[in-house]
């Protein structure tokens, strides 16, 4: 089976995408896959390129005087990648591990679903759904979910940024959180006390989207699970995050050592169940398919708030889904099978 294998990306994520992939490398290293490794750039160049997981994650793979250039072409009758030099590799699967922006967006979905390259992540219209956290927060209202109070931002109304400022603050109390509704990784994130904070944090989230979600504190434990599946999504057992800062930023999450995972997470089981519970029904209001991370809070009382949804959750040595997976029995070699599995199901 050929599967195409795409990282880095015009992302602001484009380095967590070089280590997420190389997790993902090692775990298709199997007789039955031949993987062809399609690197994009910062610039959006994209590469065909046999470099190692080293110089993957270094970002020296983009110097190999034997990369080349190759794409996926959306006209269905090639079915594959087409080189530079006019050769046509046919592929069976796309893996896209492309984080945020000019990927897990939608657009990769789209461009895979114009070639009639089955592929494993969800469809175009639930990944970008899924990116644009107001979207998603307008879908999970109206299908009851419980989630945080929160209000949109435009950045064309920055220019009255006081009167922005205050209008937040008549919605929502301090603390508040701000960030930009279409950016992953903890990008671009501001816990605002006050006044002042507010407005820097408004600025910051400005310069990663032009549409911003200001959104109420919800103290309690933060909580993640790992969804698979498509028709019959199956929930993992909740992980739960303790980081060594106020809240978990970029920073944080892949380069603080002192941040705590624990799985299971340290819920009744009761609380637990309820969360599974709640990141199918999440799941399935937002049509995802194939795989996803839903991220909770569940307070004192144990009422369990939704937080985020991620269709394209990180690979990397630390990262949580795939721990999750594994810890609720589908380690990383099952874990692709089943992926794949599920992107050819889809297909069909």
């Amino acid at each position: 089976m050929n599967i195409a294998v795409l990282f880095g990306g015009k992302s602001s994520e484009h380095e967590v995408s070089c280590s997420s992939v190389c997790n993902v490398l090692r775990l298709l290293r199997d007789e039955k896959y031949t993987v062809y490794k399609i690197g994009i750039t910062k610039a959006g160049a994209w590469l065909m390129t046999e470099a190692s997981e080293e110089e993957i994650k270094s970002g020296r793979w983009e110097n190999r005087p034997d990369n080349e250039a190759a794409w996926i072409l959306p006209d269905p009758s090639v079915h594959g990648l087409r080189t530079a030099e006019g050769r046509v590799l046919p592929i069976d699967v796309a893996f896209p591990v492309l984080h945020g922006k000019n990927g897990e967006d939608g657009a990769a979905a789209a461009l895979f679903q114009l070639a009639g390259i089955p592929q494993v992540t969800t469809s175009m219209t639930s990944a970008a759904n899924s990116m644009d956290k107001m979207l998603t927060k307008i879908i999970c209202g109206r299908a009851g979910i419980c989630q945080a109070a929160w209000t949109a931002v435009y950045s064309r109304e920055l220019s009255d940024l006081g009167g922005v400022a205050a209008r937040i603050e008549a919605e929502i109390p301090y603390p508040v959180f701000v960030k930009p509704a279409s950016a992953g990784s903890s990008v671009g994130i501001s816990k605002c006390r006050n006044r002042q904070e507010l407005e820097a944090g408004l600025r910051l989230a400005a310069e990663h989207d032009f549409k911003i979600i200001a959104e109420e504190t919800i103290e309690g434990q933060e909580i993640e699970v790992a969804v698979l599946g498509n028709d019959a999504p199956m929930a993992s057992q909740p992980g739960e995050i303790a980081p060594a800062v106020e809240f978990y930023t970029y920073e944080a999450k892949y380069h603080d050592e002192n941040s705590r995972l624990f799985i299971p997470a340290r819920l009744d089981e009761q609380v637990r169940e309820r969360v599974r519970e709640e990141a199918i029904r999440v799941f399935r209001a937002m049509e995802c398919s194939g795989f996803a991370r839903v991220d909770f809070f569940v307070k004192k009382d144990g009422t369990v708030v939704f937080n985020e949804l991620n269709t394209m959750p990180g690979f990397t040595d630390i990262s949580m889904y795939p721990k999750l997976m594994e810890y609720s029995g589908v380690n990383g070699e099952a874990l692709m099978e089943r992926m794949i599995a599920l992107a050819l199901e889809r297909a069909e």
